[in-house]
């Protein structure tokens, strides 16, 4: 990520963060990271994983896309690419969409998102291996799948390189109180 995405997106956590009137020890032992890590992450000097940022996402009860929003292009990752391209307004039923391209042979499992969501993958181009990691399905270009994304995931690429669009749709949220 490009400095100024990076600092951004430390500003962001450290924002959410604060709003539950969290520590940095708490969010780091909830997310499962080193309190150094996270403090350089809200500091905007750390560059943390996809996997990391969904962690830190799930902790905070916040759609992917609200934690990386202000970050703009793409979160590169272990030959992943993740683009936001848009995220739905309504925070009764929160929505993000994302454009995902795979290196050949890229693989990453992603671990659950938060409780009730659901994940859609349409293949634009390539082959990949995608779903819950106990039974996930081959999808060529023009195919896919939903699937329940509270669970852990599999995105595994073929020989070429594969575009995808995911649609996440998060659970309704519910008041604080």
């Amino acid at each position: 990520m490009e400095e100024h995405a990076l600092k951004a997106l430390g500003q962001r956590i450290t924002c959410l963060r604060q709003q539950r009137e969290w520590s940095l020890s708490h969010l780091a032992e909830r997310a499962g990271i080193a309190k150094s890590n996270l403090s350089r992450i809200e500091q905007g000097i750390g560059n943390p994983t996809l996997d990391t940022l969904w962690r830190m996402a799930r902790q905070l009860e916040v759609p992917f896309g609200t934690l990386v929003a202000p970050a703009t292009g793409a979160l590169i990752d272990s030959g992943m690419r993740v683009t936001l391209l848009e995220q739905g307004t309504d925070d009764a039923c929160p929505v993000d969409a994302y454009l995902m391209h795979c290196d050949p042979h890229g693989r990453r499992i992603a671990e659950a998102h938060t409780p009730h969501a659901r994940e859609r993958v349409e293949v634009i181009h390539g082959h990949i291996r995608v779903g819950p990691t106990e039974a996930p399905t081959e999808l060529d270009a023009g195919d896919s799948l939903e699937f329940n994304a509270d669970c852990e995931h599999l995105y595994a690429a073929g020989d070429q390189p594969v575009a995808m669009l995911i649609t996440i749709l998060y659970a309704p949220r519910r008041p604080r109180g």
